[in-house]
């Protein structure tokens, strides 16, 4: 998934073949007016065997799901969006794929299993099974590339869970589920869409406060600024040379080192197992706010840096207990002494989607009232390092990751990479930009992201939601973390290849300890 700042089922050897169609699309025809389509070079890119990927988005309810009202209430909502009513056909001459309108049997995409009795025994496991073995297998091409499984099984945190998957060609992670949201209201006022708290847009330079105080003269404030400004423009060009070099670098021959939790080859075939863990979202604010309070330097800390800096700490205490089992000797958990190895290099690979997001008002308008919004995929990418060390201060976590987010910010990485994607695809083709996606991505360890959701409780379709869990599987990585915010909740949902994390429970309890001990050192300071 793509951050905020960034989703199916495969057959082993690739993924299932598009509608093949001969002459003119010999699409059925319908009561619908056949509208066609070409599918954008990024959305191409995911129909490859080796990046078919799928979007997941789990949600909890407060009560049991209702599977006629759902339906009734899709119909009227997102199947007015031209991807969700929409056949995936290939020309077999030209090889040149399209969208193709068509008319949508609802009973096909809302799909109600019957529930094993044993399912009592363990309901947090059986939907945890369940989706598990929804990633052994790609979506059907022969209807549009989506679907809702709704499980009226009680869990430790739900009454009833739906999931939908969605292959990645209809749109990127942010958006499509900015578009599920546009379907949901307030609980407490059910006219009302949610509130996504605004984003800092910037992506290419860091605010400062220039702020002056006694007689200083307009003039050489104006002189600050200008001085500042070629600084950080001089700091733009460098990051992003740096950070293209890199890519290029990636793409040959630079790979991250192998710890225990680097894909093998071929992951982007396995399974996966999604598990999620639901924090306070207080917490992390406590966290950015005493950070904030005690910086000597106006340093502005958010969520994400929190976030970040969690995900390091909770991977550094992880990787340092499984190389205390591979070399059969624990040397210990401080900075000093452990037994994580020197100068590890683990990096994310972020897709970023640099085609604005139309925003939840504009998706609920366009499905309600047949106005247009903007969509589809403008992928660009952005390697993110993470510092893997163990630190006695638990809050240097937060400051290093501050450190890299900061410095990301004060680049065109994402611009250039998605710039270099077009050229490969046009001089080269389909093939080569999916071998160059698929390189750079396997020779890197994980996927990030850090999505922001609505601030108070809402309802799908009159169905309160107890939790949002948004993950995605088929890429070449052994693991996906996916931060996600819900009124005064986090998820953490991670989506894992068991043969290289087969215990992510574990992880996820290093995550919530590592929150808990850079709490604790807030609260210290």
């Amino acid at each position: 998934m793509e951050s905020s700042t960034g989703i199916r089922w495969r057959r082993l050897g690739g993924g299932l073949s598009p509608i093949q169609t001969k002459k003119k699309c010999e699409v059925e025809k319908t009561n619908v007016e056949e509208e066609e389509e070409p599918l954008s070079p990024s959305a191409r890119l995911f129909h490859e065997p080796n990046f078919n990927v799928h979007i997941l988005g789990i949600m909890g309810g407060k009560a049991r799901m209702s599977p006629q009202i759902i339906k009734e209430k899709l119909v009227h909502t997102l199947l007015k969006h031209p991807r969700f009513s929409s056949l995936l056909v290939v020309d077999e001459k030209t090889g040149d794929m399209k969208w193709v309108r068509t008319k949508v049997d609802i009973n096909q995409h809302v799909i109600i299993p019957d529930l094993d009795s044993n399912y009592m025994e363990s309901p947090d496991k059986f939907v945890e099974d369940y989706v598990y073995n929804l990633s052994k297998s790609s979506l059907d091409k022969s209807k549009p590339l989506w679907e809702l499984h709704l499980l009226n099984v009680k869990t430790s945190d739900a009454e009833g869970v739906g999931v939908f998957r969605i292959h990645h060609s209809l749109g990127d992670g942010t958006s499509l589920i900015s578009l599920l949201l546009a379907c949901t209201r307030q609980v407490s006022d059910p006219d009302k869409l949610p509130t996504i708290p605004g984003q800092n847009k910037k992506m290419n330079g860091t605010t400062t406060n220039y702020s002056s105080s006694g007689r200083s003269k307009p003039g050489l404030i104006s002189l600050k600024h200008y001085f500042v400004a070629v600084w950080l423009f001089i700091q733009l060009i460098w990051n992003t040379i740096k950070d293209v070099v890199m890519f290029g670098a990636t793409a040959l021959f630079l790979k991250d080192t192998e710890t225990p939790i680097k894909a093998r080859p071929g992951s982007e075939y396995s399974p996966r197992r999604v598990v999620y863990r639901i924090v306070s979202l207080d917490d992390m604010k406590l966290v950015k706010n005493a950070m904030n309070m005690a910086s000597k330097f106006n340093f502005n800390h958010t969520i994400n840096d929190v976030a970040l800096g969690v995900t390091q700490a909770g991977l550094s205490r992880y990787l340092n207990r499984r190389y205390a089992e591979l070399g059969k000797k624990d040397k210990g958990e401080t900075e000093k002494r452990n037994n994580l190895p020197k100068n590890v290099r683990l990096r994310s690979t972020i897709l970023i989607n640099l085609r604005p997001s139309a925003g939840i008002q504009a998706l609920s308008d366009m499905m309600e009232k047949d106005t247009e919004a903007k969509w589809g995929n403008w992928i660009g990418s952005v390697l993110l390092p993470f510092k893997i060390a163990l630190r006695d201060d638990p809050l240097d976590y937060v400051r290093e990751a501050k450190a890299t987010i900061d410095r990301k910010k004060n680049s065109l990485e994402a611009v250039y990479t998605f710039s270099i994607a077009g050229l490969v695809l046009k001089f080269f083709g389909i093939k080569k930009s999916s071998d160059l996606s698929h390189r750079v991505i396997s020779h890197t360890t994980m996927c990030f992201s850090n999505l922001i959701g609505p601030q108070e409780e809402i309802g799908f379709y009159g169905h309160p939601i107890a939790y949002i869990a948004p993950s995605s599987y088929g890429q070449p990585h052994g693991l996906v973390l996916n931060f996600e915010s819900y009124v005064n909740k986090m998820t953490m949902v991670l989506s894992v290849d068991e043969s290289v994390i087969p215990d992510p429970h574990q992880l996820l309890d290093d995550l919530q300890v590592s929150l808990n001990l850079i709490k604790d050192a807030a609260l210290a300071i």
